[in-house]
């Protein structure tokens, strides 16, 4: 021990083994520290920046399928509450043609409007039987090959709607569906039927299937009884192993798991609507390899350091007891090595470690120019709104900008439906790059300029002068001459007013938008400040509905000339007028559906028929209604060219307004000049009805609408149907209707009074 302490004392008064030792011990200290801070900085970071966009992709997801459930769900509330349904599931003769035909109708066109139903079922609880699309009626669940799921009335209990994954029949897979809406229908509170919506399980979850990188992750949707309802992955991950870890999570929304020595970072939400959970689980082994390996590479360049210390101090130590000949000699020796291969070794090991260090600030500088996008997206889509994390946020990506007015710019892409069908999808992102790239380019380096992608057309810039005097409209007015140059597409912008509070970003953005907006009325290619149209205030309108419906009356006309005079007029109001741009683009929107509507049923589009109209300039949006109604107005002149067409109209009208009256067929063919049996043969073959029973259907509806608006006797409306006597009427309205006009009255004053749960 005594000598030890010689020896250590003798090694410590030595100048030159007490130099390399402070020297060997301080670069292993300074290099351990540099290992381990930067894997566990970059660790933090990457999980930080992973976790968030995951956890904001399964919400985006969870809404997306929540909203679509709650549609379906309304699709089955309105089943539930139709008349013919009640008529169903109380009619003693239930499988009356009239009322089947009414209901198949009622569920075609459902069907039809809703993108995530495959086919509606209703069954009655009390005879078994079902009506649904496109089956039709079955008396019996034995002659209805999808039957087996009615044992879903005993899950219910108090719950009015219940989802579930079903196994659907070989023979019906091509009308049911293994995920399942069902919903129950109570009458005056009592269980009478159930609604079963079948779900398109592929569009419903179609969502799920985006954002798939190469970074190993899936991601699960499991129901309430723990069953996996669906899953997408882009790596093997058994059910089994799913499960256990959620247990580890248990009710935690994320969380850093260790799982089969596998890294797992994973975020669940549970839904509100529907109960089930959303899970997200993605493998951090491949994110943080490299970060390993720099850390494991730096640790054993430590430990070389530590041990090439501990050489150097041994051999200095072994060669002081040599004779000072030999001293000298190996002294000269050892001047020539540190002259030479001495300090090239001592230079690489800093390049490396300076290097390693320059490429994790670049990681970090990198990330953090990711994050300042994401906040303003955020802030946009409403994701962030408290005043205090956006400070803070804005503090540590923004630390190196000053307490100086920012401005936001909003850009949109005009004609941007036509651009979209100029361009493929990976076309469109490189342009979309590159025309961020441009402004960035431009702007710098006298302007500060953040660039977040806002979907669709629209681009925000977040700009702050580094001098004063800097003009941020004449900039993008020159930015949107280069893009158009060089990209061949018009591009608009709207600029807000500048604002020194980075809490109300979010207003700013609003301002650029409303600014935007006006690019209806301004044209293409513009840059629109809000100071110069928020002073904008409106008059009050005139009346354009009366135009509208004159337009609509034209084209169904076939009068081309007054279809151009009323569209005339209704852009002539709406530039003299100068209305709110909001308001011009939605009824000019309403336009088009109004437009669209007069097509027949099979000929519309299931999506939007007409140009998103907010990137168009009015002069486009008149084209394009013109495009729309010109071929209307052609297809109805020849029917209302038509001689049968014409005579059969005039036969309706005069029905119509001659209701009350005792008229008959000779009556309503006197009207248009004809004989009795030349105004039979033509009414049937343009309508496929006998005049009969047109007129007839028209009194029957007639005296059904006043038997619930109004509290006329039955005799007294009989009488203004054209029917003389009482009992003629009732029995009319029997055979139309499957009831009696008095209990039609109490039936559907029930109804109103006292609706189906």
């Amino acid at each position: 021990m005594q000598s030890l302490k010689k020896w250590l004392k003798y090694n410590w008064a030595h100048t030159q083994i007490r130099l390399v030792l402070i020297l060997t011990v301080s670069v292993f200290l300074i290099i351990l520290a540099v290992s381990l801070t930067s894997y566990y900085t970059s660790k933090s970071v990457l999980q930080e920046e992973l976790s968030e966009p995951q956890r904001q992709m399964l919400q985006f997801n969870m809404n997306v399928i929540d909203d679509s459930i709650k549609e379906s769900d309304q699709v089955a509330i309105q089943v539930a509450l139709n008349a013919n349904v009640y008529q169903f599931l109380t009619s003693e003769v239930q499988n009356s043609y009239s009322n089947i035909s009414e209901l198949y109708q009622l569920l075609s066109t459902l069907v039809s409007n809703s993108k995530y139903v495959k086919s509606i079922y209703i069954y009655d609880l009390k005879r078994g039987s079902f009506v649904a699309i496109p089956q039709g009626y079955s008396s019996s669940k034995l002659t209805f090959d999808d039957s087996a799921w009615i044992r879903v009335a005993d899950e219910f209990g108090d719950k009015m709607t219940v989802i579930k994954k079903r196994q659907v029949p070989a023979g019906a897979s091509k009308n049911g569906s293994e995920l399942t809406l069902f919903r129950k229908i109570k009458l005056q509170g009592e269980f009478r039927g159930i609604v079963a919506v079948n779900l398109k399980d592929e569009e419903l979850f179609s969502k799920l299937n985006t954002s798939l990188n190469d970074i190993n992750r899936m991601r699960y949707i499991i129901d309430e009884r723990g069953e996996i309802l669906y899953s997408v992955s882009n790596f093997e991950f058994d059910q089994e192993a799913m499960g256990q870890v959620l247990a580890k999570l248990k009710e935690e929304h994320n969380g850093d798991i260790t799982y089969r020595d596998r890294k797992l970072l994973v975020n669940q939400l549970e839904s509100p609507v529907t109960g089930w959970k959303y899970v997200s689980i993605v493998v951090q082994d491949s994110l943080l390899a490299k970060s390993k390996k720099v850390r494991d590479t730096v640790l054993l360049v430590s430990i070389a350091a530590l041990a090439l210390g501990g050489v150097t101090i041994f051999y200095i130590n072994a060669e002081a007891f040599r004779p000072v000949r030999r001293l000298r000699q190996l002294f000269s020796a050892y001047e020539r090595r540190e002259d030479g291969m001495g300090g090239i070794d001592l230079e690489k090991l800093t390049d490396e470690l300076i290097s390693n260090h320059a490429h994790l600030s670049r990681l970090v500088r990198e990330t953090i120019s990711e994050a300042s996008s994401k906040l303003l997206h955020d802030m946009y889509t409403g994701n962030l709104t408290g005043k205090r994390d956006i400070q803070e946020k804005w503090d540590r990506y923004f630390s190196d900008w000053q307490k100086a007015p920012v401005y936001v710019a909003i850009l949109s892409i005009d004609k941007f439906e036509e651009w979209l069908r100029r361009y493929s999808d990976s076309d469109r992102s490189l342009l979309k790059f590159a025309f961020a790239n441009i402004i960035a380019e431009l702007f710098e380096p006298q302007w500060r300029i953040v660039c977040t992608d806002f979907g669709r057309d629209k681009t925000a810039v977040l700009l702050q002068p580094r001098e004063q005097g800097e003009s941020a409209e004449k900039k993008l007015s020159e930015a949107i001459g280069v893009i158009f140059d060089l990209l061949k597409f018009g591009v608009s912008a709207g600029i807000s007013t500048p604002q020194t509070d980075v809490t109300r970003l979010k207003q700013a953005m609003l301002e650029a938008e409303n600014a935007l907006a006006y690019r209806v009325y301004q044209g293409y290619g513009q840059v629109i400040p809000f100071h110069k149209v928020s002073e904008h205030e409106v008059k009050d309108p005139l009346p354009v509905g009366r135009a509208l419906e004159e337009l609509i009356h034209a084209i169904q006309a076939g009068d081309e000339p007054t279809a151009n005079d009323a569209m005339d007029q209704i852009f002539s109001h709406l530039r003299t007028q100068y209305e709110y741009p909001s308001a011009v683009v939605s009824f000019l929107q309403e336009v088009a559906e109004r437009i669209e509507q007069l097509h027949p049923a099979e000929e519309q589009e299931t999506g939007p028929a007409y140009e998103q109209f907010e990137t168009l300039h009015l002069d486009d949006i008149r084209l394009e209604l013109n495009r729309r109604m010109v071929p209307l107005i052609q297809r109805y002149r020849q029917l209302v060219e038509s001689k049968d067409f014409m005579m059969c109209q005039r036969m309706i009208d005069y029905m119509k307004e001659h209701l009350g009256e005792p008229i008959g067929i000779p009556e309503i063919a006197d009207s248009i000049g004809i004989s009795s049996s030349l105004a039979s043969q033509v009414f049937k073959q343009e309508t496929g009805e006998t005049i009969y029973n047109y007129l007839t259907q028209l009194r029957v509806d007639r005296a059904a609408e006043l038997l619930i608006k109004t509290d006329s006797r039955i005799s007294d409306i009989a009488l203004m149907v054209g029917y003389q006597h009482e009992n003629s009427f009732i029995r009319i309205f029997r055979k139309f209707k499957d009831i009696t006009p008095g209990k039609y009255r109490d039936m559907m004053r029930t109804r109103m009074d006292f609706p189906i749960e």
